[in-house]
């Protein structure tokens, strides 16, 4: 199964520092999964919390309920995620290709096999790769790997793929070394994210990293 060795390592190294991640997506419907994925496009999640918040709050976490809402208060519904009038604009396109593709059949769409569901997501407005997958991944619960700035930064400082490294490549990495099963590329994604937050930073607290041994980064930069 494995192609890369070192997944399989990097995968128990961040489970016993940072214990099971099964549960992971804080989101209560696949729908309010879907959602999640496209806000938290370029910001944090604690924006996009708020942003959820206020969508419960109106009753509009449903594709027919943010259908009905004007568009300026779908705006103020979702501001503080970030460049709102965008991100409203892609909530409702989305919201009308389930409408007018799947008849507001929304479990329908999701039940798709993953690549065909990956395709369809990837040609809908404001869905690109990464939340295509985080759909598929967390709301179908399709195998799907998911590659994000985090992911990205750890594995090129791992010296697993090359600085200039694409999105493709490391993607590769993982569908290669992971089992072709929705459950484990969950816990890896949910991982990868927990670490990044904790020591993997922009600027990284490599001091008590538990990557730290077999990290190229670290070797570079010690003393």
């Amino acid at each position: 199964m494995s192609d890369c060795p070192t997944i399989p390592w990097l995968r128990d190294a961040l489970a016993a520092a940072y214990g099971p991640q099964t549960a992971w997506w804080p989101a209560e419907s696949p729908f309010e999964v879907c959602v999640g994925a496209i806000l938290v496009q370029n910001t944090t999640w604690r924006q996009v919390a708020r942003a959820i918040a206020n969508l419960k709050a109106a009753g509009a976490l449903d594709p027919s309920a943010m259908l009905a809402l004007p568009t300026e208060a779908m705006e103020d519904l979702v501001r503080p995620s970030g460049t709102f009038r965008q991100k409203a604009r892609r909530l409702a396109v989305f919201c009308c290709h389930i409408a007018m593709r799947w008849d507001g059949d929304f479990a329908a769409m999701l039940a798709q096999d993953g690549a065909t569901l990956r395709a369809e997501l990837l040609g809908i407005w404001g869905i690109g790769e990464e939340t295509a997958d985080a759909i598929a991944l967390f709301a179908a619960h399709r195998p799907a790997f998911i590659v994000d700035a985090y992911t990205t930064r750890i594995v090129r400082r791992l010296g697993l793929v090359a600085e200039g490294s694409t999105r493709h490549e490391v993607r590769r990495l993982f569908t290669g070394a992971l089992p072709h099963d929705a459950a484990p590329m969950r816990e890896m994604h949910a991982l990868l994210v927990t670490h990044a937050t904790a020591h993997c930073l922009a600027t990284p607290r490599c001091i008590g990293c538990p990557l730290a041994d077999r990290c190229d980064y670290r070797k570079e930069h010690a003393a």
